[in-house]
């Protein structure tokens, strides 16, 4: 994964909410509960906070992630949620053009700097963002969806999601193109297209039904 895969999903985005009007920004996203408003104001969001641990950890500063912390997250994602699709538009548009300049500023030597953000480092930071992109636009349910995500950010999410694993489980993913496998214990095999197994242990709606073991929460 490079900082390409994080323009090449910032610029899809942007394109994709280029657009946007206000019954569309009502509208229901894939996420139960949440407007495309929601997922567009939590975007927005991280992608402030996380040019803020980007631009604070360049200058060896350590900061958390969110203000007042996941209560207060939460609480601007519904403050947000109901503008004016012109204002969520530009909202989304500076923030993710802000974070983008800010992962320009990190030279090679950089990404193993410290940062509050899963208590991680900016290589992990900028991983990150690139699930946060990715995963929050198929959620907006315009015209992209799991089905797109490529088989590289696939493996990634599936490393990263490990701890879904029930215990005493030894799942494995298998699709045309690759096998994936976690955990110990009664094997569980599960086939289909790798991006509908990856959404499904995402938590994500599949194009073709997959029927799995309850999975744990999101690590």
């Amino acid at each position: 994964m490079a900082l390409n895969d994080v323009r090449t999903m910032a610029d899809r985005l942007l394109a994709l909410t280029a657009d946007l009007d206000d019954p569309t920004a009502r509208g229901d996203s894939v996420l139960p509960g949440w407007s495309r408003g929601h997922v567009i104001t939590h975007i927005a969001n991280f992608s402030e906070a996380m040019t803020r641990q980007v631009d604070e950890a360049l200058q060896g500063r350590l900061i958390e992630v969110y203000d007042g912390g996941r209560p207060a997250r939460n609480a601007a994602i519904d403050d947000g949620a109901d503008r004016s699709a012109d204002e969520l538009r530009t909202h989304l548009n500076e923030a993710v053009t802000a974070l983008l300049a800010s992962w320009d500023k990190v030279s090679p030597t950089d990404w193993p700097l410290p940062i509050l953000h899963r208590n991680s480092n900016l290589s992990a930071g900028l991983q990150a963002s690139w699930r946060e992109l990715t995963i929050h636009t198929s959620d907006l349910g315009l015209a992209f969806t799991p089905a797109d995500w490529s088989e590289d950010f696939c493996l990634h999410l599936l490393d990263f999601l490990r701890a879904r694993t029930p215990d005493n489980t030894h799942l494995i993913l298998q699709s045309p193109t690759a096998t994936w496998d976690n955990g110990t214990g009664k094997e569980v095999r599960l086939t289909g297209a790798l991006t509908d197994l990856t959404a499904w242990y995402a938590g994500r709606p599949t194009a073709a039904p997959i029927s799995g073991p309850e999975l744990l929460p999101w690590p």
